[in-house]
């Protein structure tokens, strides 16, 4: 999967379900066809932020381990859906704060996932975890001194599923929290 676009978004109030807005990059990638499996990465605090990646496939091959996963239930998903994070530019107690070991998401913090015809969103509460809200709170204060690298796999449980898939993988350098824009809700299809 290729990624095709990176939004950075803020609000009052947590944002879910992001792919259902008009002219988003999932309605444009459905347009020509393409399935999209998009990352919104829920950030609390007083203002909510969401980091959302979304990555793009001509379609599904049908029986593949990502047509399962896509089609798959909660359960299934969240003991599949692995991150691997790594920091190679930040603080040293940054960097081992974050680490670079694998994760299963959905064991470590709560996720949605929302199934649309054309994509699969999976919406990541930070804030459902301590650790993990602990982490951000090292994390977001020096956001923008950081690169922070994520890759998103599905986890490989058999030998026939071997080697394991890549969903997504993207570098993020130096993030800006005051360049985050509110979402258009009135535009949700």
């Amino acid at each position: 999967m290729e990624l095709v676009a990176v939004d950075w978004f803020k609000d009052a109030k947590r944002m879910d379900h992001v792919a259902r807005r008009k002219g988003s990059a999932v309605q444009v990638a459905a347009e020509k066809g393409m399935f999209t499996f998009l990352v919104n990465i829920q950030i609390p605090g007083p203002s909510h932020y969401s980091l959302v990646l979304y990555f793009v496939s001509n379609s599904l091959k049908k029986g593949s381990l990502l047509q399962r996963f896509a089609d798959g239930d909660d359960d299934f998903r969240n003991s599949r859906l692995k991150l691997i994070p790594s920091v190679p530019k930040g603080s040293w107690i940054v960097r081992q704060s974050v680490g670079s070991t694998p994760c299963l998401l959905g064991k470590a913090v709560d996720c949605s996932y929302l199934r649309g015809p054309d994509y699969l969103e999976v919406d990541v509460d930070i804030g459902s975890s301590a650790v993990a809200n602990g982490v951000l709170g090292l994390v977001f204060g020096v956001v923008t001194t950081l690169v922070v690298d994520m890759a998103f796999l599905i986890q490989a449980n058999t030998y026939d599923e071997l080697p394991e898939q890549l969903l997504g993988a993207a570098r993020l350098s130096h993030i800006e929290p005051s360049a985050a824009v509110y979402p258009v809700l009135d535009n949700i299809s």
